[in-house]
């Protein structure tokens, strides 16, 4: 059982991750600790400037770290401690790994008063293909239908 110390002290952990990888010129300033059982699992911070990946957010690759810490794409049972509320990005990320909780510190209002907003991407993300801002062009192919319907067939596939 997590307790209110427990929290408190992963998430200082983030938070203390996210400043000095920050004033090492990793990135931004944000960091993530997963822990499950009272283990961290693994640390992450942001990355993006230095890894030159928009994807190597704090959250994203404490994940991956996580995943290749315990060999599984699942991180079922684990609660992720960040520095700051996720963005859609990192968020879709948590919910795709299966982590049970999510603890966080500045929220994305915060985020964005220094300059990480992230509202455009809230905006985006539910509104129809058609509607966004993103070109986009659908072009279904008899071959794309057809690789679904094999990994339907799949017997030995493994479900995520």
């Amino acid at each position: 059982m997590t307790t209110d110390d427990d929290d408190a002290r992963y998430l200082a952990q983030a938070v203390a991750l996210s400043r000095s990888r920050m004033e090492a010129g990793h990135g931004g300033p944000f960091g993530a600790v997963i822990v499950r059982d009272g283990a961290v699992l693994a640390e992450g911070w942001n990355a993006v400037t230095s890894a030159k990946d928009p994807t190597a957010h704090a959250e994203v690759t404490a994940i991956r770290r996580a995943c290749a810490a315990v060999d599984d794409f699942s991180l079922a049972g684990a609660t992720l401690y960040s520095s700051c509320e996720p963005c859609p990005m990192c968020l879709s990320a948590i919910y795709w790994a299966r982590i049970g909780r999510l603890v966080y510190a500045n929220t994305r209002d915060q985020a964005a008063a220094i300059g990480f907003d992230d509202a455009f991407l809230y905006d985006e993300v539910p509104k129809p293909p058609l509607a966004r801002s993103l070109p986009t062009r659908h072009l279904p192919t008899p071959e794309a239908e057809a690789t679904f319907g094999a990994w339907a067939a799949k017997a030995d596939k493994v479900s995520y």
